[in-house]
């Protein structure tokens, strides 16, 4: 009889098992500020860190998010958006709502008086 053999014999030259003992660069539970590379066929982004593929759900293309792992494969890992993770994008929105929102109260009034002061200051000291 014949011995079966597949990727896994000398025959071949081991095929992937020196991969899959390699250590993986991500562990559950960390966490990693990723931008997200692609899109994969299923919806999920994709992201990499150090050359290992991490599927995140809910984000889009070029969106930079602060994820944390879940769940880690041979080849790859799954993560999600960190709780209370604010997006790249949120922030700048809400910059711009801050920015654009007129001054009110009393900087205004503040303000004010002292240029009074100031012109008065001046006065007074060209008529000496």
């Amino acid at each position: 009889m014949f011995e079966r053999r597949g990727f896994g014999g000398r025959r071949f030259g081991g095929g992937f098992r020196d991969r899959d003992d390699a250590p993986k660069p991500v562990k559950v539970g960390e966490e990693y500020d990723v931008e997200i590379s692609e899109v994969g066929n299923r919806g999920d982004g994709i992201a990499r860190i150090k050359n290992f593929v991490v599927f995140v759900n809910a984000v889009k293309q070029g969106e930079k998010v602060h994820i944390k792992i879940k769940e880690v494969r041979e080849r790859f890992a799954i993560g999600e958006k960190a709780e209370g993770a604010v997006s790249e994008e949120a922030v700048v929105e809400k910059a711009k709502e801050t920015t654009e929102e007129p001054a009110e109260g009393p900087a205004e009034e503040v303000a004010a008086p002292e240029a009074e002061e100031a012109e008065e200051t001046t006065e007074e000291e060209v008529e000496e």
